[in-house]
Order: C-alpha cells, then sequence, then structure tokens
C-alpha cells in the first residue's frame, strides 16, 4: 500500500514508520525538518498544518491511506476534514482515550460515554481542551458524508523516549531521580488504576486496521490488556533505577494534587482523566483480526527506562519553576549549573528562595 504519515516522527509515528516499512509498504512521512529517504520510507519537507503545502504534495496522487497524528483545534479540524477524507482511500484519525468519562465500575470499551456527552461541567465544556476537541473532531468526521474513516484511541503510550508518571513526563520526575533529588508525586493518582501501552504495540495496532473496509467508519482504542496503580509504576520505575544506579531514588508523596495541577497547568487532565481507574476492554480490534499480543507493563517499562539511561539519552527542555516547587516541598536544591541559561538560573533563584513562587503560581 501507498501510505502518507502526517506528522510521523513523533513517538508513535517513528514506529509506525518502521512497522510499515518492514512490511514492504511505500511510506511517505512529512516533518518539518530534512531527514535523509530509507529503504520504502520517503521524507516531505514542510508544515502538514499548511493545507495548500499539503494539497500540493497530494495533488495527483492516490494515497492508499493516510495517517494523521497531527493536533487541531477543532474549528480547524472541520474546516479541513473534508480536504483530509478525500486525499486517500482510508483516513486515520488519531484521538486519545482521554475522551471517555470515567467507568470505575467496569472496562473501558469503545461504546463507554464520552467527556463531551456526559459531563455536567459547563466551565469545562466551554473550553476546547485535549479531551473535548478530540471528541469534537470525531463528531466531525461522524457528519461527513464519506465514511472512509477510521477513529484511533491510543491511550498512555510509552517507548524509550517518553516514560510518563501520573502527568509528568521523564523530564520532571526521571531528571530528579538521576540528580539525586526526591521524586514528588501525589498520593490520590498514585491510588489510581492506569494501563500503559508500548508505543511499538499502538503502531502495530494501527498496522492492521490498514486497508480493512471493516474498519471503516469505527473508532477503536488500542491499548494494553493488564492495568497497574501508579503507585506500582512509581515503584518500578525505583526498581530499574536501584539496579542501575546503585541507590534508591526517593519518592514524596503529597496527598493530593490541588497544587500540583497549578504548577503544571494540568487541572482538566488530572482530574478528568488520571483521577480515573482507566481499564481497557479491547476485543473490538481483535474480532477484525488486529492487534492480539502486547508487551507486559512491567517488562516493556523496565526495558525502555534501562535503553534510556544506559545510553545517557538526552532530556528535553526542563521546567526550572516546577523543579524549584518541587525542591521547596522537599528542601532539596539543584546545582545552578543544571541551569542552562542566565534566564534558568534567575527562574529557579526566584522560586526556590524567594516568596515569587507564592505569587507566580497563586498558592
Amino acid at each position: 500500500m501507498k501510505i502518507l504519515i502526517l506528522g510521523g516522527t513523533g513517538a508513535m509515528g517513528v514506529s509506525l514508520v518502521d512497522v510499515l516499512d518492514k512490511q514492504g509498504h511505500d511510506v511517505y512521512v512529512t516533518s518539518r525538518r530534512k531527514h535523509a529517504d530509507c529503504k520504502n520510507v520517503h521524507y516531505l519537507q514542510g508544515d502538514a498544518h499548511d493545507l495548500t503545502w499539503l494539497e500540493q504534495i497530494t495533488s495527483g496522487k492516490r494515497y492508499d491511506a493516510l495517517v494523521d497524528f497531527m493536533i487541531y483545534s477543532t474549528d480547524d479540524f472541520a474546516w479541513r476534514r473534508d480536504k483530509l477524507l478525500n486525499m486517500a482511500g482510508q483516513y486515520v484519525f488519531l484521538s486519545s482515550s482521554r475522551v471517555y468519562n470515567d467507568s470505575s465500575d467496569k472496562p473501558i470499551t469503545e461504546e463507554t460515554p464520552r467527556l463531551l456527552d456526559s459531563t455536567q461541567d459547563k466551565e469545562y465544556l466551554s473550553m476546547d481542551e485535549y479531551a473535548l476537541a478530540k471528541a469534537r473532531e470525531e463528531n466531525e468526521l461522524r457528519k461527513a458524508k464519506q465514511k472512509n474513516w477510521t477513529i484511533i484511541r491510543p491511550y498512555i503510550t510509552y517507548n524509550d523516549e517518553r516514560l510518563q508518571l501520573g502527568t509528568l513526563e521523564k523530564e520532571s520526575w526521571l531528571y530528579r531521580a538521576l540528580h539525586g533529588r526526591t521524586i514528588v508525586f501525589t498520593r490520590d493518582v498514585a491510588d489510581c488504576l492506569t494501563t500503559l501501552t508500548h508505543g511499538r504495540d499502538v503502531a502495530e495496532g494501527i498496522a492492521s486496521l490498514l486497508g480493512k473496509e471493516a474498519a471503516y467508519g469505527e473508532a477503536f482504542h488500542i491499548v494494553g490488556p493488564e492495568p497497574m496503580r501508579w503507585g506500582e509504576v512509581a515503584e518500578l520505575y525505583c526498581d530499574v533505577l536501584e539496579t542501575l544506579l546503585g541507590r534508591r531514588p526517593k519518592i514524596m508523596l503529597l496527598p493530593n494534587s490541588r497544587k500540583f495541577c497549578q504548577v503544571f497547568c494540568n487541572e482538566y487532565q488530572v482530574k478528568y482523566d488520571r483521577l480515573f481507574h482507566r481499564v481497557f476492554d479491547s476485543s473490538k480490534i481483535l474480532r477484525i483480526g488486529g492487534k492480539r499480543d502486547y508487551v507486559p507493563i512491567a517488562e516493556g517499562l523496565r526495558s525502555c527506562l534501562t535503553h534510556f539511561v544506559e545510553q545517557h539519552r538526552p532530556f528535553r527542555t526542563i521546567d526550572w519553576h516546577a523543579e524549584a516547587w518541587m525542591d521547596r516541598q522537599t528542601g532539596e536544591r539543584a546545582a545552578l549549573s543544571e541551569c542552562k541559561g542566565w534566564k534558568n538560573k534567575v527562574k529557579y533563584i526566584l522560586c526556590r528562595y524567594t516568596p515569587f513562587l507564592h505569587y507566580y503560581y497563586g498558592i
């Protein structure tokens, strides 16, 4: 098949490109950066948000499938929906399993009520927050005359470069552990069940749906089968780090996420997802011959964390406001040599040692 991937250089996209390449498909990937072509993979340099450019690279070409990893506002997606559907035989839209409302009493299926359809939080509904935007964009697809779309709802995806703890990316917990400081987490999130999925598993799940007409006009979540509590995930991380470093990182559990949400600006991600028990029923994708075997969560997390640490992979940008706040909770301090650039040093000093933090965050 001839497959176009929009935004295929992210965590899930890289794995999907590799899977499709090994299956022998002719793969075209958009990216703002220049990449060298290899085997069956061809990179198209440009901004896939630029619809004029996108129409230029698809003009006169017919792709069997288009997989869309781009992030849109609801209005932007509605405006370009029909054009995207016309660019390929099958349009695959990456939504999210964050669209679901709480379903603590039973596993989540694709028919579980979504937040958009069931929450009574009017302030939240007035926003275009990520989970709401994805649900509204799903609605736009359902209203389209063409039904050549497939909705994918992955949940928390991990790989060597992305290792989450609750809402914390590795830059906010692993960085601290490797620098000998305490990991700051919250007890309410630690007690909740979650389901994490290896990026390779998500990629193989998407690939299993390409070209299958039974997947047209349908939504599928692609998630690992086994849940863990976030507190268990944290302990697993510490087990791995103790083996690798010869010392066990410390964890401080704050009683709740109230202040955490203010510092990290993620109130709704916590309130309407991480504080829910997320357990899934993945039988729907199996019915059309989709993904069946998933990497066990403990095995996958151990492997990815070990690879990241042993290969001395670099961290992305560190949030020095948040680092200072966490150091205030633990009574620790970072060496100023860690803060790259004088602006980051000033941020850290002000937030760590002065009342500025109180006024900056309103806490």
